[in-house]
């Protein structure tokens, strides 16, 4: 056991995990409890990547003519694709992906998607967040459906965390868990200042005799306490963390080197979710893209190559996914428009390393689009009955069939 988690099992109380949220702080506190060895507890990250990925462009058939017709400016030259069979190959700035490939630590999924696409970016997040049309109740997301099925955390930490700028993803909308939003460490952290007000407050404004009048301030008291031991933990695990791996200097790259902090700290958090925005590229895709996939691919293989580092690479998988896919044919300004399915991606120790599906036919499109072979509630399925041990029925709405994507 690696020091900075066997230093935080040893912490006298499992505390809260939700520091330094704003109002939403009370609401993420549980009552404190001893931390449990949770070393084979798994992980899901899931990184989101936001406004359509060009999927024909990542994992490219570039011994196709008909890709090369379709688009005459914005195929992937042979020369630079990453190339993984006679006919298929990998995005040349994905470099990171193609190693990991190599080392049995990726699987793509092609052509995932679901029965009458929709083109909206709104309407079919969330559609991929609830896992329901607009017609039906979405109160909750499928990670938040994941999340209510399972016991209270031994620590009291929170079961998901989302980290960045961004609005919260329906996905992890919950009808009992509240989930916070963390944008950097620092806001996971009480400082001095802050600990010294919230003492004072609390010293200034005890009641002599509990009443019921007094249970928020009971709860306040009690759930800073548990706040304040649960900072410290974090402040000495991110103090005292260690790396030789070097995460890209981007706003996803140091979201992730945050995951995997919290991860070693020993954080009993089941979920983290994470958001990558850019990918309408209606214009002037090539650059963009490029950019866009390069951000992508060195920040999670960075993540994956520090979990391995730190003797957790076999218990946390990284899924990728976006709400859909591009059109098949470019447009006038050398970009693509609002298309249906496209790939999905699983990183880590655990995957059955490889490529799933067929190659895309494109000569049988749907309304100019790629007709999706799998439903992406398959692969959640996969993810929840093979990686997070849950029944994938009751969370998904019904029966899907699981896809072998788990070694």
């Amino acid at each position: 056991m690696n020091q900075s988690r066997r230093r935080f099992l040893q912490s006298s109380i499992g505390g809260a995990a939700a520091i330094g949220v704003g109002a939403a702080m009370p609401a993420c506190f549980a009552d404190a409890a001893t931390a449990g060895n949770q070393e084979q507890e798994r992980i899901l990250v899931v990184v989101q990547l936001s406004g359509g990925n060009d999927g024909l462009n990542t994992v490219v058939p570039y011994a196709d003519d008909h890709y090369r017709s379709a688009r005459p400016k914005l195929a992937i030259p042979i020369s630079d694709v990453l190339k993984l069979d006679d006919d298929t190959g990998l995005h040349p700035s994905i470099r990171g992906m193609h190693d990991l490939l190599q080392d049995g630590q990726f699987v793509a999924v092609r052509g995932v998607g679901y029965e009458r696409p929709n083109r909206s970016h709104f309407e079919s997040m969330d559609i991929w967040h609830t896992c329901r049309r607009k017609n039906e109740p979405r109160p909750d997301g499928w990670l938040g459906r994941f999340m209510d099925q399972q016991p209270e955390s031994a620590g009291g930490d929170v079961p998901a965390l989302h980290l960045g700028h961004e609005s919260q993803p329906a996905a992890i909308a919950s009808t009992s868990i509240r989930v916070p939003t963390v944008k950097t460490l620092a806001e996971f952290q009480l400082h001095g200042n802050d600990k010294q007000a919230l003492r004072e407050l609390l010293q200034t404004n005890r009641p002599v005799k509990p009443t019921q009048d007094n249970e928020l301030l009971d709860f306040l008291q009690s759930s800073t306490t548990s706040a304040i031991a649960a900072s410290q933990r974090v402040s000495e695990a991110a103090a005292g963390y260690r790396s030789d791996v070097t995460y890209p200097k981007t706003e996803l790259g140091n979201k992730l080197r945050v995951v995997a902090q919290l991860i070693d700290a020993g954080l009993t958090t089941r979920v983290y979710y994470i958001q990558h925005d850019g990918f309408d590229t209606h214009a002037q895709q090539t650059e963009t893209h490029s950019i866009l996939l390069r951000q992508w691919s060195d920040a999670v293989t960075a993540l994956i190559r520090d979990l391995d580092a730190h003797d957790h690479g076999k218990r946390v998988c990284v899924m990728t996914f976006s709400e859909f896919g591009r059109r098949v044919s470019e447009n006038a300004s050398e970009g693509t428009d609002h298309g249906a399915a496209g790939p999905m991606f699983l990183c880590g120790g655990g995957v059955k390393a490889g490529i799933v599906g067929k190659r895309p036919d494109l000569t049988d499109l749907q309304d100019g689009d790629l007709k999706h072979e799998f439903d992406f509630r398959q692969v959640y399925a996969s993810v929840l009955q093979s990686w997070l041990g849950a029944d994938p029925t009751a969370i998904l709405g019904k029966d899907y069939q699981p896809l072998p994507l788990f070694g």
